[in-house]
């Protein structure tokens, strides 16, 4: 396999064309889309679109948007800061334990929420208190604020740790405060890593299905779910449009954002770290503020499916608990491996041979991630019901949209760890008369192996947890852990969720730790 770093070399057909079918098809679902909502007679484009019930559902949605994005920001970046810069007692603790929230799905943080409250839930039991139920936009807010907390910290504390401290000592030995260095010297240089982190939360936000579909809180996708169900096609068609549009402004709005930003220095230096600033008496409130975090996104959660599995049958539901762990394995290990082939020439490609043609084709494997998951989910739909009715709601066709859809993860580790190998070893393979495939399996994958298995956990458990491509493209009576825990949670059965929620959660945070002790290790 050639490894010459170079532009003005195009990339071998074996490298390119996986990677062009690849690109395809995230793109072709995405197209067929459009088609079937341009391509419905009998609502006009106007009709469909512009309605009141649609304003709603856009106030809805930018309300979420907007609330979960400043909850975020408001608890990620004093906890970024102090996990960063300040001699907090336990920092690295934190840093790791914060993060762990990644094992709890958004829909489990819901049915936290939900089984808690009330006069049958958690909280009554334990003290006899009968704590609100929380639904609608609060109970929204709530769960995907806690979910979305660590992608606003990763982002925040990377920008944090890589931030030079010189401007911040000027600012002081000109007699600055510092709230007023923190606001006027600090903030502006966060702000590549600040908006990266609330674009990727704001995606999450109008992708999620479970937590608004079980707080009864109608937004976009949530809409589009019950146009689906109520089998009307060509409506769910334009409103899986109008989410991709919203998607698109949001991705257009941080470009524009970020146009013209500048934020290195002009001259040259050693780059260093900032100073510890010493807590004092404010390190007491600022454990006890990211205990609470702690308390609201990983312990709540687990004692809530700690009290429902007190309550449970389990002569009645070991069969059914082991039959869904099946059928979640059974579609999350094939998507991985096909994610991670799929992503290995994308990234390739990207990293060694580099150049406008590359570029659009990592653009477009990282498409199926930015898509909502319903909408890529309806576009897989139709272009299956008309190019391949046969494999409508088959194992295959839930495979192949997991892999696409989740195919971004996989190109990100591998693209990074192509950074970190040398092209000359491949190199000298090829001099010593090794073939492409030859020097592919014996130098470059051996390269790549830690990156190869970041790409496959990060899949593999991301498919595990995915819950709107497995509501729309599953076969009939396949259950997934995550199916089932929102299946019981609607019905309001949440000592029947406890057993998969548990499951969830316990293989969610295996691959979390060994994802944070990669990140440690390298």
């Amino acid at each position: 396999m050639p490894a010459t770093v170079t532009s003005a070399r195009r990339p071998p057909w074996y490298l390119a064309a996986p990677a062009m079918v690849s690109a395809a098809g995230v793109l072709a679902p995405l197209l067929y889309l459009v088609v079937r909502a341009v391509g419905d007679t009998e609502t006009s484009a106007w009709d469909a679109v512009f309605t009141w019930r649609n304003a709603a559902l856009l106030g809805n949605t930018t309300a979420l948007v907007v609330g979960v994005l400043a909850v975020t920001t408001l608890l990620a970046l004093p906890a970024a800061w102090l996990t960063t810069r300040t001699d907090l007692p336990g920092r690295r603790f934190f840093a790791v334990a914060l993060v762990m929230i990644f094992a709890t799905p958004a829909y489990l943080l819901a049915y936290t929420l939900l089984a808690a409250g009330g006069a049958y839930g958690m909280v009554y039991h334990l003290t006899g208190y009968a704590a609100p139920v929380l639904r609608g936009y609060s109970g929204s807010l709530i769960a995907l604020s806690l979910y979305n907390l660590p992608y606003m910290l990763l982002s925040l504390r990377a920008g944090l740790l890589q931030l030079d401290p010189g401007l911040e000592e000027t600012a002081q030995s000109l007699g600055r405060s510092r709230a007023t260095i923190f606001f006027s010297v600090i903030l502006p240089q966060l702000s590549p890593a600040l908006l990266a982190g609330q674009l990727i939360v704001a995606l999450h936000v109008v992708n999620d299905f479970g937590v608004v579909s079980l707080m009864n809180y109608h937004t976009f996708s949530y809409a589009l779910y019950l146009r689906y169900t109520g089998f009307d096609l060509g409506g769910a068609a334009w409103i899986a449009m109008m989410m991709l549009a919203f998607t698109a402004v949001l991705i257009g709005g941080e470009f524009w954002l970020l146009r013209g930003l500048r934020l290195h220095r002009t001259g040259t230096g050693v780059e260093r770290r900032a100073r510890r600033v010493e807590l004092g008496p404010w390190a007491g409130p600022a454990v006890a503020f990211l205990s609470v975090i702690l308390l609201m996104g990983v312990v709540l959660p687990v004692g809530t499916i700690a009290y429902g599995l007190t309550r449970v049958e389990w002569s009645y539901t070991m069969p059914d608990v082991g039959a869904a762990l099946w059928d979640s394995v059974r579609a999350s290990l094939p998507a991985a491996v096909i994610a991670t082939a799929l992503a290995l020439p994308v990234a390739y490609i990207a990293r060694r041979y580099p150049g406008k043609r590359s570029l659009m084709i990592e653009r477009l494997s990282f498409l199926g991630y930015a898509t909502p998951s319903l909408a890529f989910a309806l576009g897989v739909l139709v272009i299956t019901l008309r190019l391949a009715p046969w494999a409508y709601q088959t194992l295959g066709v839930l495979v192949y949209a997991y892999a696409l859809h989740f195919m971004a993860e996989a190109v990100a580790p591998l693209r990074s760890a192509l950074f970190r190998a040398s092209p000359r070893v491949e190199e000298a393979s090829r001099a010593l008369g090794v073939g492409p495939w030859g020097t592919l399996w014996r130098v470059t994958l051996p390269l790549l192996r830690p990156g190869l298995v970041v790409s496959l956990a990060l899949v593999f458990l991301s498919a595990m947890k995915e819950l709107p491509l497995t509501m729309l493209l599953a076969p009939l009576g396949f259950d997934t852990l995550a199916t089932n825990v929102w299946g019981h949670t609607a019905e309001a059965d949440y000592a029947g969720a406890a057993p998969y929620a548990l499951l969830i959660v316990a293989i969610a945070s295996v691959f979390v730790g060994v994802l944070v002790w990669h990140e440690q290790k390298t």
